[in-house]
């Protein structure tokens, strides 16, 4: 977020392994880490336009962190950490309309020996949230994930269960697309059609999607629009 930390431009040279960067800035090379374990092709391309923010938190291997890049004209956020901030403050001011009838906000509440994001609790209501990041977009349609997530599968079912036993009123999964030119959103079942089971048959089971397109200002993101969810399977064109 804002007032973290110094935020610098540079050229993308290479990604040696998911979480590490190298980015030349004026003339010289520097190491990041890359906040975001999906694959993200589109962006890792040598000399796009990249944004870091200085980090100097102890015990630390980099002094940055790659937070953005500048993608045919638009500035995207890859930061996976900021959905979930920018989520939870949303749902502490009471700025989702499709959530209502709570009081209480309660972030990573166990469940099923794991955690969910968010647990909204009203008189008699609970809600269980499962907030994900996005960054892919083709032609329009938003689409996750972009590299497999048996964690993101297992979420899914959870979802579904807590409704089917009653352990919730209501569940949700909120696809946080980062960046603003998303028409429509869509399970990637080429990449996970796991995934894309999974997400269909929550749907079905009474598990509300909602994809958000949001705008990156001052490297926080602001809230645009829910977009249309196209449940698939949906056919690609081989590459």
């Amino acid at each position: 977020m804002s007032g973290q930390g110094n935020i610098l431009n540079g050229r993308f040279i290479e990604r040696p392994n998911r979480f590490l960067a190298k980015v030349d800035i004026d003339g010289r090379t520097v190491e990041s880490f890359v906040p975001n374990p999906g694959r993200m092709y589109e962006f890792m391309i040598p000399g796009k336009s990249v944004y870091l923010r200085e980090n100097s938190a102890p015990h630390r291997k980099t002094n940055y962190d790659m937070i953005g890049v500048l993608h045919d004209g638009i500035l995207v956020s890859i930061d996976s950490n900021l959905p979930n901030r920018f989520v939870r403050k949303l749902l502490e001011t009471h700025s989702l309309s499709y959530f209502s009838d709570y009081h209480k906000v309660i972030p990573e509440p166990r469940l099923y020996e794991g955690r969910f994001d968010f647990r909204l609790e009203g008189d008699d209501t609970i809600t269980l949230i499962e907030v994900k990041s996005c960054t892919l977009v083709e032609d329009g349609q938003a689409l996750f994930p972009d590299a497999p997530t048996l964690r993101g599968t297992r979420h899914l079912k959870h979802l579904a269960r807590a409704l089917k036993e009653g352990i919730a009123t209501k569940a949700a999964i909120i696809f946080v697309i980062q960046r603003p030119d998303a028409i429509t959103f869509s399970p990637h079942d080429e990449n996970d059609s796991a995934f894309g089971d999974a997400l269909r048959a929550a749907f079905d089971a009474g598990v509300d999607v909602i994809p958000l397109t949001t705008k990156v200002i001052d490297w926080d993101l602001h809230l645009q629009k829910r977009i249309h969810f196209i449940r698939g399977p949906l056919k690609f064109h081989s590459r």
